[in-house]
């Protein structure tokens, strides 16, 4: 964590409006211009060089003319940071991210209309708060999905209840500490996960959000994550190193995404995944458009691609989450299924706290702690202090 990502959170919180005038939105889509750069979570953008069964980028391609690059980024913040120094198209922005974009006019209003299959998106997330502002739409919706407690299923015979398994020190079921086999993620955002988890079991603090926090209840969140920095072995934001861990260096519980539990199940190493009795934080990402896009036509053509019930679906199989277009769950034209869909969280929108900045001047309390302590504050709990 760098300076950098600090800049993107002061422009958020300096900003008294976040105004969409920028860049006009496009009134039409004219010839590909050959090339494509997207900024994507690992596993989102596949071309078929993990597995052949799964690549919507060849045919985008072939139909196109547009060759598409990608550049992986593995938390919020550095998302934040490359679309501030330009260079992309595009970026699978989740919710902790697309706002401080938008106040900072790092990404262009998206012409819904220049989208086809826009009518087929999910009435929830058309016009949800971290891509929408004013009525003017700033993207996509691409996936969504909970942050799910992965844990080895030979150390827990039973799917953990809580998530204290890994804040709290504890003998787990096969006799052993959990200090050194546990993870946390490495990201400001986290610490909505302390204070969700404080919400549960602690309600005199009086949490009503876990990214909207006075002081003292952001403080109880602080404590709880520096006794976890005593359990936690690494402080992971890489997927597929979080992968090699399980697999490799005895890890047996982690916060994580689907991705990570597919593939790992995948391989035949023994894990599973839960949602525990203190519910999860969750992320609804969204594909959104540089405010300075050089490959503007091959970006909507994306957009639209994105869109497409196979992708959807098979998209959903690969990472585990949940398609933005509902019937891509059900008629057939990918892996997906109905009963896949449910297992990967489709009924539970109302229950995940899906990721978003902390910003000052919060709707739940008189004022809030922002995003720019956040990220100061979680480096020092890493750093011990």
């Amino acid at each position: 964590m760098t300076k950098r990502f600090l800049t993107g959170a002061v422009a958020l919180l300096a900003s008294t409006a976040l105004a969409g005038t920028a860049t006009a939105q496009m009134s039409e889509i004219g010839e590909g211009e050959g090339a494509l750069s997207i900024v994507a979570w690992a596993g989102y953008i596949e071309s078929g060089e993990t597995d052949a069964d799964f690549d919507w980028v060849s045919a985008f391609q072939d139909k196109t003319g547009c060759m598409v690059s990608v550049k992986t980024a593995n938390t919020s913040d550095e998302m934040v940071a490359l679309m501030n120094e330009g260079g992309f198209d595009l970026v699978t922005a989740s919710g902790d991210a697309s706002l401080r974009m938008i106040a900072g006019n790092r990404v262009q209003p998206i012409n819904i209309d220049l989208i086809p299959s826009w009518s087929k998106v999910d009435d929830r997330l058309k016009d949800a708060p971290w891509h929408t502002v004013d009525g003017v739409h700033y993207g996509v919706p691409y996936m969504w999905g909970p942050n799910v407690l992965m844990y080895d299923t030979e150390v827990f015979p039973e799917a953990p209840k809580s998530w204290d398994v890994v804040f709290k020190q504890m003998d787990l079921p096969d006799g052993a500490s959990n200090a050194g086999r546990v993870q946390a993620y490495d990201g400001p955002i986290h610490i909505a996960d302390a204070a969700n988890y404080l919400m549960y079991h602690d309600p005199d603090l009086g949490i009503t959000d876990p990214y909207e926090l006075t002081q003292p209840q952001y403080d109880a969140a602080l404590d709880l994550l520096r006794g976890q920095r005593e359990l936690v072995s690494r402080y992971w934001h890489d997927a597929f190193i979080q992968i090699d861990d399980f697999k490799n260096e005895g890890m047996v519980a982690s916060g994580s995404w689907p991705f990570q539990v597919n593939l790992l199940e995948a391989d035949g190493v023994p894990v599973a995944s839960t949602i525990p009795e203190e519910g999860a934080t969750g992320w609804a990402d969204t594909t959104m458009l540089h405010a300075e896009a050089e490959h503007p036509n091959c970006a909507y053509m994306w957009m639209e691609h994105t869109l497409s019930s196979n992708l959807q679906s098979d998209l959903s199989v690969w990472f585990g989450a949940v398609p933005s277009v509902p019937e891509a769950c059900t008629d057939g034209s990918g892996m997906q299924t109905a009963e896949g869909c449910t297992a990967n969280g489709l009924d539970d929108f109302d229950k995940i706290k899906f990721w978003k900045t902390p910003v000052a001047n919060c709707a739940s309390q008189e004022e809030c702690v922002p995003y720019y302590r956040w990220v100061s504050d979680y480096i020092g709990v890493i750093g011990g202090r």
